[in-house]
């Protein structure tokens, strides 16, 4: 028995935003329609089966020169892991100096994915 479903999403692989079709049979992506790059199809393919995100954030900086820096996950990681990852990062405090880089949280929510510094704080 087929079970059909269709989806629209907004490509966001590049600046043109296509607006896409994914046509699923059975939870497997079956076509996608509407992308005018290859990036379209397979941001297509992983939003509906798989969909993942870089996380942004900032973390509090202890003995720097500034407050907090700005950080991020190395790569992306599973959607519903992200609220996990925010609690983790909510509980860092890194002590300066800080560079760009740097990894302040390794294995971010059980994700494997580290969290690194994207801003730098010098030592007071």
């Amino acid at each position: 028995m087929e079970l059909i479903e269709k989806r629209e999403l907004i490509c966001i692989g590049c600046p043109m935003g296509c607006l896409l079709t994914v046509t699923l049979n059975q939870g497997k992506v079956e076509k996608v329609a509407g992308n005018t790059c290859s990036k379209g199809e397979a941001y297509a393919k992983k939003e509906v089966t798989n969909p993942t995100r870089i996380v942004t954030s900032t973390v509090r900086v202890e003995g720097g020169d500034r407050q907090f820096v700005s950080v991020k996950t190395k790569e992306d990681i599973p959607k519903d892991k992200i609220y996990a990852c925010m609690k983790a990062i909510n509980g860092i405090r890194a002590k300066a100096p800080i560079k760009i880089g740097d990894v302040l949280l390794e294995n971010a929510a059980g994700t494997g994915v580290s969290v690194v510094a994207t801003k730098g704080a010098a030592a007071e």
